[in-house]
């Protein structure tokens, strides 16, 4: 009778969390509302969009961030139409680029580089560092500080706004928590709960899943502080 109870039970909580992970999949319910008026409300965008209708998209999203490269030769094969995509639409636009820990700073510099133009109205280009989709490496502090250090000094050369580090508190803490890196302006995930009071962020992507008129399936979206 005990096994027959524990089976109906495990069954039920199995569907439970089969229906709730559905539900959040489709953006039915999220874990942060932050407030529009205190900052401003933008996306960031991959191939994984699929085509973006950018005339669609609501009012009050500012500005877009858009994938552009990864590692030392990956590019994504929607860079170039989102990028002019969002130009036309008048958004504030940028791009980022998924840093990996199996491939040389210098590298990924250049990928980034040969893929996104050098325009003053962009936004700071972004790197995304984090350990999700990353490989299977995991360098020692010194190793991942001297890529970087490379791959910084190659972006910092070539573009005309400072760069700003996409981030977990997973990567920061292991990478960059007492570095020169933690001085650049961040932009942190958290779609769980709201950042603590003591992490400096300047951008919250606050959202993975997150549904807007123009973009078919869930988009990231993110909150920046108030100039």
């Amino acid at each position: 009778m005990l096994g027959r109870k524990f089976l109906i039970v495990t069954a039920a909580l199995m569907l439970m969390a089969a229906v709730a992970y559905e539900g959040y999949a489709r953006g039915l319910f999220r874990f942060n509302y932050p407030a529009a008026p205190d900052g401003a409300l933008g996306l960031d965008v991959s191939h994984h969009q699929g085509e973006i209708d950018w005339g669609m998209l609501p009012k009050d999203v500012r500005y877009v961030y858009i994938k552009a490269t990864e590692g030392g030769d990956w590019v994504d094969k929607r860079f170039a139409e989102n990028w002019q995509g969002a130009k036309n639409a008048g958004l504030e636009f940028g791009a980022y680029h998924f840093f990996t820990l199996c491939r040389a700073g210098g590298d990924q510099a250049n990928n980034f580089i040969a893929t996104v133009p050098v325009d003053s109205a962009a936004l700071a280009p972004a790197i995304d560092l984090e350990f999700v989709g990353n490989c299977a490496a995991r360098p020692s502090r010194e190793d991942v500080l001297k890529e970087l250090s490379a791959f910084m000094e190659k972006i910092v050369e070539t573009y005309p706004q400072r760069p700003i580090i996409y981030t977990t508190y997973e990567f920061y803490e292991q990478y960059l928590k007492g570095t020169a890196f933690a001085d650049y302006a961040l932009w942190l995930r958290d779609v769980f709960a709201t950042p603590p009071a003591d992490f400096d962020w300047a951008i919250w992507q606050f959202a993975d899943n997150a549904r807007v008129s123009g973009i078919k399936g869930p988009v990231d979206m993110n909150l920046r502080k108030q100039d």
